[in-house]
């Protein structure tokens, strides 16, 4: 089997530097769910742009997706159709043309009536219709603007938000401001005729996070037009401030999306150059795919090519080979040295990497651990390189939260009053805490590639805080994959890296679960529900990157294959002889699930390489 794994590490080496861009990076899929084709089908054709080229490629993709049962998912075990999904799509299809009484509409619509109607969809969706006057914005938000001028020394404010929240609250808290409503007043009634009246009671959190929001304002005079005035030109200035340089919305298709319609609102012209400009940066992230032209939220071109890079250099390719040296060129060139929001929080000087090229404000923990580990070699002869690379390492040393674990983007953004802002996903996305998944990678960098062992003061918080976090089954969640495999593979290597035995208690749980949850086949496979339910559930099926995970903590606790490791090898082998399209990145919990095309290589290259170096 030894033999069989090497012949395949280098041929899936020799078909990756075949497939390396001319800059040095990687060009890789970032696919992510229906929503984003739809959404760009609407706003194309909100602007007036029906007959671009896009629109009926976008199209062509979201009737591809859709099931015999006239719905969209997130996932292929989804049980039934995903309701924001169908609803996204509908909207896409109708306002591209397509007739109220074609049958695929139909289809959809009955599955939308069926199942709650437009009242039931997620948040993004219902601030999407009302956008299209297709719902009213008191019933979608009812936040007032001037939250976002609460000032910090109340229980709860507008800079308490995760980076990421801020970014998509701006501009809806402005189009829920200015009322704005313009869409095809056909397609708004169909979904007007879709909304189930009824009795729409406020939970008690959310009413209690509008009472501090209340009280806040109450201690600020209250609302007036003034405030109000003060508030709309917050949130255009804090939008138009983080405008990147190809005209996105801090490079997210989600974000851009609702900063056009909010400019809009205050008034900028459908062919304001500044509406024309991110347009087109939105243009230039659609990728083609085997099912057609898709949308990505945001390409993965940083991700892909640090961990890329990272997997060539584990199956022995070295720093000074052609390709690692240009995928090395192209990391420094990307590291950010300007100051983000991140520095009101921490005192640490830039370096960081953020997810994708064209992001030149926005680093995160695991983008720069990523980049690090693809630079560690290379720092190693050369004192530039060397420079960037303790660079990062300090700016993510200081991304380290209080309470010991990482968080993606910014440390202390951890008011859980946030978690009850009266939106879906709020527990997952309003706050950026420590999670077992970055702190785990953040651990295994820091011990693995910079040095650092448990008996340091960060890393032992580090280690601490991975404890606590553990599951009662000994498994850890993962944030940003799914779900458990994942959030347990990172704890699990993280600890071995910094120097935990492999007999801890915790470590000895982990290799339990991992085993006890093995299929039969000898491969691993976790359902997207398991993010959604929170505790693991099994996916009939292997998938290439979560056996791979599962196989590489394993390894990371073995000094001798073990039955399970053996049969997990063996199995990931003949996984790579098949297509693999199940989404294993995880965005939002019920929301957006990730399909990362280079995980089929970065993966198992890795976790050949670790097989083959320590058992010879």
């Amino acid at each position: 089997m030894k033999k069989r794994m090497r012949s395949k590490l280098d041929r899936m080496a020799k078909q990756l530097e075949q497939r390396q861009n001319p800059d040095g990076s990687w060009t890789f899929c970032f696919e992510n769910s229906p929503m984003t084709d739809a959404f760009m089908t609407i706003l194309l054709c909100s602007l007036g742009r029906r007959e671009d080229q896009w629109v009926d490629k976008l199209v062509e993709r979201l009737l591809c997706l859709q099931t015999r049962e006239g719905t969209w998912k997130l996932f292929k075990d989804e049980e039934t159709g995903n309701l924001s999904s169908t609803i996204e799509a509908y909207v896409a299809l109708r306002m591209s043309g397509i007739k109220e009484n074609d049958e695929r509409i139909t289809r959809a619509k009955r599955f939308i009536q069926d199942n709650g109607g437009v009242g039931k969809a997620h948040s993004l969706t219902r601030f999407m219709l009302a956008i299209l006057g297709g719902m009213k914005w008191k019933r979608v938000l009812p936040v007032p603007i001037e939250f976002v001028l609460i000032p910090p020394s109340s229980p709860v404010g507008f800079w308490d938000f995760s980076s990421y929240a801020r970014a998509h609250m701006a501009p809806i808290l402005l189009l829920k401001s200015r009322g704005y409503a313009h869409g095809p007043q056909g397609i708004a009634g169909e979904m007007k005729s879709m909304y189930r009246e009824g009795e729409e009671r406020t939970p008690d959190g959310e009413r209690h996070f509008l009472n501090k929001i209340s009280g806040a304002l109450g201690s600020m005079g209250g609302l007036s037009p003034s405030l109000k005035e003060r508030a709309e030109q917050f949130t255009k200035n804090y939008m138009l401030e983080r405008i990147e340089p190809d005209g996105t919305y801090m490079k997210y298709f989600s974000s851009s999306f609702f900063m056009i319609y909010a400019l809009l609102s205050v008034g900028y012209r459908k062919d304001d150059p500044l509406i024309e400009k991110c347009v087109e940066g939105l243009k230039a992230m659609i990728l083609k795919t085997e099912r057609g032209y898709h949308q990505q939220n945001s390409p993965s071109s940083i991700w892909d090519t640090a961990l890329l890079s990272y997997a060539l250099q584990s199956a022995g390719r070295s720093a000074g080979d052609g390709p690692i040296r240009k995928s090395i060129q192209f990391l420094q060139k990307h590291q950010q040295f300007r100051y983000g929001d991140w520095g009101m929080e921490s005192s640490v000087a830039p370096g960081g990497w953020g997810f994708t090229a064209g992001n030149t404000m926005h680093p995160d923990v695991d983008d720069t651990s990523a980049a690090l580990r693809a630079l560690t070699s290379a720092a190693a002869d050369r004192p530039d390189m060397r420079d960037s690379w303790q660079r990062g390492v300090d700016f993510m040393v200081g991304m380290q939260n209080p309470d010991g674990g990482w968080p993606a983007f910014e440390p202390n953004k951890t008011n859980e009053l946030l978690t009850l802002f009266p939106i879906n996903g709020a527990e997952a996305a309003a706050i950026d805490p420590s999670t077992p998944d970055l702190t785990g990678r953040a651990l295994e960098f820091l011990g693995g590639y910079a040095g650092l062992k448990k008996n340091l003061r960060g890393i032992k918080k580090g280690v601490n805080w991975l404890k606590k976090a553990q599951e009662i089954d000994g498994s850890w969640y993962g944030r940003w994959g799914v779900c458990y495999i994942y959030g347990t593979w990172a704890a699990v290597t993280g600890m071995r890296a910094v120097g935990v035995p492999g007999d801890d208690r915790h470590l000895v749980l982990a290799k339990q679960w991992l085993e006890k949850i093995q299929h039969r086949g000898g491969g691993w496979g976790e359902s997207c529900l398991s993010d959604q339910v929170k505790h693991y559930l099994p996916l009939s099926r292997a998938t290439i990157s979560q056996t791979a995970w599962a196989l590489d903590a394993l390894i990371s606790l073995e000094e001798e294959p073990t039955p399970a490791i053996d049969t997990g090898m063996q199995t990931l082998l003949e996984l790579l002889e098949e297509k693999d399209e199940y989404p294993t990145g995880a965005g939002l919990p019920g929301n957006l699930y990730i399909h990362y095309h280079s995980y089929q290589w970065i993966w198992p290259m890795v976790t050949i390489s670790h097989y083959l170096k320590k058992y010879g």
